[in-house]
């Protein structure tokens, strides 16, 4: 099962899905709604998402969205200047496990030839 952008999404997220469709189905509904209200870029949204990913300390959903964020032409000096934004927030801990996690996306991209 391909997510919106053509990639595979994870095994967990399609289980989710094939048990609970209406609920997903529901989740897809207002993501979009929520992509619609605003005049930000599908860009700068995916930036700030890898900002929110990081502070809840959620390493998949940040890498998702460094995915999207490289799909939308972030560079990849961009998407980590998002993620040392929070530096003084958060920590220093929290952030360098997001920049690895961030490391780990970037790989990803550049093996399957879609990087910067």
């Amino acid at each position: 099962m391909p997510s919106q952008d053509g990639q595979k999404l994870p095994d967990t997220y399609k289980q989710f899905v094939q048990r609970f469709p209406k609920i997903a189905a529901v989740h897809d509904k207002m993501a979009d709604a929520v992509d619609e209200i605003g005049g930000l870029d599908v860009r700068t949204c995916a930036l700030i998402k890898i900002g929110i990913s990081m502070g809840a300390g959620l390493e998949s959903a940040l890498r998702s969205h460094v995915r999207k964020a490289l799909r939308a032409g972030a560079t990849r000096h961009e998407i980590e200047q998002a993620i040392f934004q929070g530096m003084n927030t958060i920590g220093f801990p929290r952030t360098v496990a997001a920049w690895s996690w961030a490391n780990i996306q970037f790989d990803r991209e550049e093996a399957d030839g879609a990087g910067e």
